[in-house]
Formats: structure tokens, C-alpha cells, sequence
């Protein structure tokens, strides 16, 4: 039900994206969806690749810090206000949303990933809903 999001810290300095991006592809594993914070110092970049435990690993090697995070992520029909209702029954259970970012997944559908407070009392929440979860296996390569 959950999937793991490769996420990255990077020095604000040109070149630094670019490095880590080369490194995913130098090792074939696709990005399949992306966010990047930044601030004056660094980026937070948090991705949701092909293998992120190979990700992680490539990244490390080569000096940057990475880290996995769970996170879930769901399918939204492509209807007004399909967002809402889900995030409402989020609100409604009284948790907290971190951050969440659309995820390119190839199907008709939208899709979302969402970090919470609570990932498995969201996840019952959600599941109660009727939410579809996106697996890992569902994942392009």
C-alpha cells in the first residue's frame, strides 16, 4: 500500500540536480514523478522512481544524502472536486498533511502521492473511502 519516496538534499549551487539526475539515468531508473523545495541552501528533492532502494544506494555512493520515505499514493478519477472529497476525509480523522505532489502514472486517471502525519491511519481512512491505492508493482520502469 505504501511506496517509497527517494528524497534528496541538494546544495542550492548550480550542477547539483543535474548530477543527481545523470546518476539515476546512468543506472536506468526512471523518475516517475517529482517535487523540488528549495530554500536559499538546499533543495528537498522527493522523488517516486522505478527502484528506489537502488536510487537511494547510486545516490549515497556518490556523496549525496538520500533517504526513503513512505508514502501513499492514490487514484483520482477526473471528475470537479474529486481532490476535495478525498482530502476531506483526511481532515475529517483530524490528520495532518505534510506535503503531496501529483504522480504521472500513464493510466486515464489522476494520481497523487501524500505524505501525513499518520500514513496508516490515513491509509485506513482513504481505504474505508473506497480510495484506490497505487502499488509499487504499478510503478513504471
Amino acid at each position: 500500500m505504501y511506496l517509497n519516496q527517494l528524497s534528496v538534499f541538494i546544495e542550492n549551487r548550480e550542477g547539483r540536480l543535474d548530477q543527481v539526475l545523470e546518476a539515476l539515468k546512468e543506472e536506468n531508473i526512471n523518475i516517475v514523478s517529482l517535487s523540488l523545495a528549495d530554500s536559499s541552501d538546499y533543495g528537498l528533492l522527493r522523488m517516486i522512481v522505478s527502484d528506489a532502494e537502488k536510487g537511494k544506494a547510486i545516490l549515497k555512493d556518490r556523496g549525496f544524502t538520500a533517504m526513503l520515505t513512505p508514502v501513499l499514493a492514490v487514484k483520482l478519477s477526473h471528475q470537479v472536486g474529486q481532490l476535495q472529497v478525498l482530502l476531506s476525509e483526511i481532515c475529517k480523522a483530524g490528520i495532518n498533511i505534510d506535503y503531496m505532489y501529483a504522480l504521472a502514472t500513464g493510466s486515464d486517471d489522476a494520481s497523487i502521492v501524500i505524505k501525513t502525519a499518520d500514513l496508516k491511519e490515513a491509509a485506513d481512512v482513504l481505504g474505508k473511502a473506497g480510495v484506490e491505492f497505487i502499488k509499487a508493482e504499478e510503478i513504471g520502469k
